[in-house]
């Protein structure tokens, strides 16, 4: 069959759909991505046939100006994708949310080609809120908040990409050594890079030397986090950018991190104990819900930004650093939420939604 598959162009949504498009080129399908702009840099390596940009846009405010240029954009990035179901005439369509979804499968759906919306957080999203009920919904979390009523649904989890299936490995509790991983995406390493330092300075001296520390940082505040931790002794490894991400979480003893539904997919698939601070700001409070599912299980210690300070974090890095069998406890039931045969389980639903059949 041939899939197109839609995806907002950030990580958050282009690594599940990546996930997913592997599986289906194993499986012999031919997998076409629409996505927008920003992703440009992200899909060099993406298993697809081809990669189709169309215009799109967020709505940036409520300004009469902003909902036009909006419309604007979305009306242009509609005909566009028209134009592409109409020359690739696929055998079903997969969106992974975000603005960038809703040209390609609105145009799908009035194409009729069978439809799937997969939401990968534990409140669903604007624009997968728009397309659900046209389509089948596949969710990463077994309870997601909003679904509007009477949808059709199935629980795949979260796909995630071959790199994490191979960092799997069980966790050891910490003996002398305490790895520390930190990391929070483009929009979140400024909060960590001011309090992440001082609250391990402020650490008693036998703890602190335990660390080894590896932290994200955006490269104008990289040199001063390097700094800090020089100053104070500590191992510490800092750079914008970690290509193997997923290796480093699994060697971690503790990782602090955002809560986006990936980065809590990856650490419940390789099992490793976090503290979590969402997002601030977001519209749907979608990282909050995902760390709170995480922490439900006990798998995970929740934060909110505006809580933290450099002494809250002290004590939250204190307790959890000293306490080994904790940290073991914690990465079990990080398990919970894990579903390492999702892209598969994915692959299975787009291969009967497009055969006709309803799950």
């Amino acid at each position: 069959m041939r899939a197109l598959l839609a995806a907002g162009g950030t990580g958050g949504h282009l690594f599940p759909a990546e996930a997913l498009a592997a599986v289906l080129t194993a499986r012999g399908h031919t997998v076409e991505l629409v996505t927008d702009d920003r992703a440009k840099t992200l899909v060099d390596t993406f298993p697809a046939a081809r990669v189709h940009f169309v215009p799109s846009a967020t709505l940036a405010s409520k300004s009469p100006l902003a909902v036009a240029r909006m419309a604007v954009a979305n009306g242009r990035g509609y005909l566009a994708s028209a134009r592409l179901i109409r020359a690739l005439r696929p055998d079903v369509a997969v969106g992974f949310g975000g603005y960038p979804t809703l040209p390609p499968l609105s145009a799908a759906r009035m194409a009729k080609v069978p439809s799937i919306v997969h939401e990968a957080n534990a409140v669903i999203g604007r624009a997968n809120k728009t397309l659900a009920p046209h389509a089948h919904v596949a969710t990463s979390f077994p309870d997601v908040k909003g679904l509007p009523a009477a949808l059709s649904v199935t629980h795949v989890g979260i796909p995630v990409r071959a790199a994490v299936l191979a960092a799997v490995a069980p966790f050891a509790a910490p003996d002398g050594t305490v790895r520390l991983l930190v990391f929070g995406g483009s929009q979140g390493a400024r909060v960590f890079s001011d309090v992440v330092p001082p609250a391990i300075a402020a650490l008693a001296p036998e703890v602190r030397a335990r660390l080894a520390v590896t932290q994200q940082a955006r490269p104008e505040d990289a040199a001063r986090v390097t700094a800090a931790y020089e100053a104070m002794g500590v191992s510490a490894e800092v750079a914008p950018f970690f290509k193997d991400l997923p290796a480093r979480i699994a060697a971690a003893h503790l990782v602090v991190a955002r809560s986006g539904a990936s980065t809590v997919a990856e650490l419940s698939v390789i099992g490793r104990p976090a503290l979590l601070v969402p997002l601030p700001g977001a519209l749907d409070q979608d990282q909050a819900h995902n760390a709170a599912a995480l922490e439900a299980l006990g798998g995970a210690v929740m934060r909110l930004q505006a809580d933290i300070t450099p002494e809250s974090l002290t004590a939250d890095l204190s307790a959890l650093v000293t306490d080994p069998a904790r940290l073991a406890e914690m990465a079990e039931k990080a398990r919970g939420l894990a579903k390492p045969d999702a892209a598969e389980r994915l692959a299975d639903l787009a291969e009967r939604i497009a055969a006709g059949d309803r799950p």
